[in-house]
């Protein structure tokens, strides 16, 4: 059986410090920059989707559409008898 070392905890527990601020710093410097990155993308990409929206439709001079809105469907009368009550005292 192994027995750790003073020197080998020591090792290990600098070498774990270091990579902890090694990241913080690298989050610190490239954070921003990535969060830039990350924004310029988000914002072509609603631009795109709003031009694609607001792109006017073709059409002729002198020819005239006329677009309807869809029918409803209306309910359906046939579900039951009415039946008229009265509130008893």
């Amino acid at each position: 059986m192994q027995e750790a070392s003073l020197q080998g905890v020591l090792k290990v527990i600098l070498i774990i410090v270091l990579i902890y601020y090694g990241l913080k710093v690298l989050t610190r410097l490239f954070g921003p920059l990535l969060l830039k990155y990350v924004t310029k993308k988000a914002g072509e990409k609603f631009q795109q989707q709003f031009d694609q929206y607001q792109q006017p439709r073709q059409s002729n001079d002198g020819e005239v559409t006329i677009e309807k809105k869809p029918k409803q469907k209306t309910s359906n009368k046939d579900v039951g008898e009415y039946i008229d009550y009265e509130e008893i005292d």
